[in-house]
């Protein structure tokens, strides 16, 4: 097996990977590879293994940020929590949007059923959540947006684009009817994470190989200045 993992930023107390599609964070209960399988060649000659900070489903690549002492893994949780992460995907949905941009705002709630498993609905007594999203380019009527979460619900984005945008993601098969794609067509493409007065964390993630050959090329974006620290 190959242990390694593309790195996208590196320092004392934060990494965050390049995460592939089609690998769990959890190792699955019917065996198979997953995230921890990859920890021990991550700890780059630390004692303790990275710990993952959030989340990202099983079909989405991207940026996946890993805490390397449980100190900076409590600070970045509490980041998280307070918003003061940025974090930027791209999404292809399958069909053709009318506005170019927008916010979308949903009370979300999880249900599950024995036939159809689980999966997030608009609730009006769910937990609030906010999606800032923009048309990027149509290619073959599919659709690539970026969209910048500001909360982190669960499957957010996913249930965003069927219930805010009305076209589910590519290749989705919990909120569309998974054809299209190999996969759910989402990428964590950027994540920016304060740290106080130290320079923020800085990650981005190159669109990978499955949305240049639906024919889309990498949008331009803007990276954030990294003051130089002053300790």
């Amino acid at each position: 097996m190959n242990t390694q993992l593309p790195i996208l930023f590196e320092d004392g107390e934060a990494l965050v990977i390049d995460k592939p599609a089609g690998l769990p964070i959890d190792p699955p209960r019917n065996g198979g590879l997953s995230l921890e399988n990859y920890l021990e060649a991550l700890k780059l000659g630390f004692q303790r293994l990275p710990i993952a900070v959030h989340r990202l489903d099983h079909d989405t690549s991207g940026c996946l940020l890993l805490a390397r002492n449980p100190k900076a893994h409590k600070r970045f949780a509490a980041a998280f929590e307070a918003r003061a992460v940025e974090k930027r995907y791209l999404g292809v949905v399958a069909g053709l949007l009318e506005a170019d941009e927008g916010t979308i705002e949903l009370a979300l709630s999880k249900i599950s059923s024995a036939e159809a498993g689980w999966r997030m609905i608009p609730a009006r007594k769910g937990k609030p959540s906010i999606t800032h999203w923009r048309k990027l380019d149509v290619q073959n009527g599919n659709t690539l947006v970026e969209f910048r979460p500001e909360t982190g619900r669960t499957h957010q984005i996913r249930i965003h684009a069927l219930a805010g945008l009305g076209l589910p993601l590519l290749g989705d098969p919990i909120y569309g009817d998974g054809s299209g794609a190999k996969r759910t067509m989402l990428h964590a493409a950027g994540l920016t994470v304060q740290r106080g007065e130290k320079p923020p964390i800085v990650a981005i993630s190159p669109m990978p190989l499955d949305f240049l050959a639906l024919g889309f090329a990498e949008p331009e974006f803007e990276v954030p200045p990294v003051e130089a620290s002053d300790g």
